[in-house]
């Protein structure tokens, strides 16, 4: 009886091929019960463990073909905001592969929050207005401070002065006066506001990282070429490292939809008003460093 059940667990998991394990013999010595109650524990325990086993199938063992899937295998989407380190392909202007890139995961993959970005963008708005309108006050209008007509007997509306809102040429009463429209914004929200913004851009497959930003010359066709070449792309925004070079600068001038910032001034505005964004690797270290920079308070 042990040797019938041995053989027929063998016949079950040995067809599907040849799997290393050191118990995998047919026992067909002994007729005892210690014989049997080994056979079935081995039997249970390749039940249980059957999707963690590793089987190798050789040259000569024949696989169904009709359990070959004809599709592509496609790898899971990866999820966002687990902060693990991205490699990107490193390329240049003239589609050449120069490599990889590691992008640091506490950067380039962090959890979005919409809030933070609508609170950093509306901080940006804020503190770039100039805040330089200005209107005059009662005291600041030129003219006579008589009192224009008696107050009574005449029969129109008393009046103490012709400087007021309510004649032309008067006052404007509560009027705006140069002021700062900045509010106040903690620098690690407004740090954490950027780390989200080049997160989506790396999600996107949006970002891409330059091996330098030289160009042969500085015709503008060198850029307008690498552009038509660019898919889903209506606005790139170039990143540059260090001082930006002058054959760049010639280069995208005249074009409205590529615009060159320094890292130094890379910011979340800028960032949601292109696209796509072209850093060089000098770039990404220099964001990873300053990003890594200790706050001063």
């Amino acid at each position: 009886m042990a040797a019938s059940i041995s053989a027929r667990i063998f016949r079950t998991f040995g067809s599907l091929g040849r799997c290393s394990s050191p118990n995998l013999s047919a026992n067909t010595s002994g007729n005892g019960l210690s014989s049997l109650t080994s056979d079935l524990k081995y039997g249970m325990a390749l039940l249980s463990n059957r999707k963690l086993s590793t089987c190798i199938l050789t040259p000569d063992d024949t696989f169904p073909s009709d359990l070959l899937t004809k599709k592509t295998v496609l790898t899971p989407d990866r999820t966002i905001g687990q902060y693990q380190d991205l490699v990107i392909p490193v390329t240049n202007f003239q589609s050449e592969e120069k490599g990889f890139m590691v992008l640091a995961g506490d950067v380039f993959d962090v959890p979005i929050r919409k809030d933070i970005i609508h609170n950093v963008v509306r901080w940006q708005l804020a503190k770039r207005q100039q805040g330089t309108h200005s209107t005059k006050t009662l005291s600041e209008v030129s003219g006579t401070g008589r009192k224009p007509w008696n107050q009574k007997g005449t029969g129109r509306a008393r009046h103490g002065t012709l400087r007021g809102p309510q004649f032309r040429g008067g006052c404007v009463m509560h009027g705006p006066k140069p002021r700062s429209h900045a509010i106040k914004m903690n620098k690690q929200v407004r740090r954490l506001g950027l780390k989200i913004a080049l997160t989506a851009r790396a999600a996107e497959g949006k970002l891409l990282v330059f091996d330098d930003l030289a160009l042969p010359t500085h015709k503008t066709k060198n850029i307008v070429n690498y552009y038509n070449q660019m898919e889903n792309t209506k606005k790139v925004l170039v990143v540059e490292g260090g001082p930006i070079d002058e054959k760049l600068k010639l280069a995208t001038q005249n074009l409205h939809y590529v615009n060159i910032i320094p890292s130094i001034g890379l910011n979340v505005y800028s960032i949601l008003l292109h696209d796509t964004l072209v850093m060089s690797r000098d770039a990404v270290n220099k964001i990873v460093e300053r990003m890594n920079t200790p706050i001063n308070r």
